[in-house]
C-alpha cells in the first residue's frame, strides 16, 4: 500500500515530527490541527467557537490539497483543553456539519498550551 504526504501552504505548516496529513488506503488522515491563522502564524484568540472555525478552515485546506473536502469526513476527534468548552465547541461544529456529520469523539488535551482551547483531528475519504 502506498501513502502520500499531504502539505498545504493554505494551512499552518506541521512541525518536523509529523505531517499535516497522510493519504493512504483511500482515506486522508489529518493530524491534530490547531487554530492557527496560516497568514499570521498566530493562534486565533477568542472563544472556543472561533478556534473550532479556524481548525476546520485549516482542515478544509489540507483536505482540498489531498483532493478531498469536509463533506467527505468520516471521523473526527475534538481534543479540548477544558471540559466546559466541549458544549460550545459542539455548537460551532453543528454549523459546519448540519446534515450527516462524521462520526466523532472527544478527548482531553494531555498538556496545556497557553491560549489553545481545541485541536481537531480528522479522517476523510480521499
Amino acid at each position: 500500500m502506498s501513502r502520500t504526504i499531504i502539505a498545504s501552504s493554505s494551512a499552518p505548516a506541521a512541525p518536523a515530527s509529523y505531517s499535516q496529513a497522510v493519504k493512504a488506503a483511500g482515506l486522508v488522515f489529518v493530524s491534530g490541527t490547531a487554530p492557527i491563522d496560516p497568514a499570521s502564524g498566530k493562534l486565533v484568540e477568542g472563544p472556543v467557537q472561533a478556534q473550532v472555525a479556524q481548525c476546520l478552515t485549516n482542515i478544509a485546506a489540507i483536505l482540498e490539497e489531498a483532493g478531498s473536502s469536509l463533506t467527505n469526513a468520516v471521523s473526527a476527534t475534538l481534543i479540548v483543553a477544558d471540559e466546559e468548552d466541549f458544549a460550545p465547541a459542539s455548537e460551532e461544529w453543528e454549523r459546519w456539519f448540519p446534515i450527516d456529520p462524521p462520526a466523532r469523539q472527544g478527548a482531553k488535551m494531555p498538556v496545556r498550551v497557553p491560549g489553545l482551547k481545541i485541536s481537531i483531528a480528522m479522517i476523510a475519504l480521499a
